[in-house]
């Protein structure tokens, strides 16, 4: 009964990070929440989470995350372990390794794609 483990801030508070319009960032960010980019990105991003890509939000870089939304623009290699929604605002550039895919009419969509099938999700590729 008094044996739970105390939960994070992150988890108490349901907080997503958040990196505003305007702001660069060159560099690589490592977060275990959510996260929400509206700015410019150059560099690697991991996540246990999700990533949102807001419409004014870029990122240059390696991506590696649980899920994402994407509404601005991507280009390098980006590894989701379930769902990756490209909305029509999105142009992605690059190589796409995913569970499930979802691409709105509109968006631009200029990669390579591979989908995981089920027995090969939750294993890292041996570049890693």
């Amino acid at each position: 009964m008094f044996d739970k483990k105390p939960k994070s801030y992150t988890d108490l508070l349901g907080k997503t990070n958040r990196i505003v319009e305007g702001t660069k960032i060159h560099g690589d960010i490592i977060s275990p929440a959510d996260f929400r980019l509206d700015g410019e990105l150059i560099g690697n991003f991991t996540s246990n989470g999700k990533l949102v890509i807001g419409p004014a939000g870029s990122v240059k870089g390696d991506v590696i995350c649980n899920m994402a939304d994407i509404e601005g623009k991507f280009e390098g290699k980006i590894q989701i372990e379930e769902t990756l929604n490209i909305k029509e605002s999105a142009s992605i550039i690059g190589e796409v390794i995913i569970g499930k895919l979802s691409v709105e009419p509109g968006a631009i969509f200029n990669a390579t794609c591979v989908m995981l099938s089920n027995n090969t999700k939750g294993t890292k590729s041996a570049d890693e």
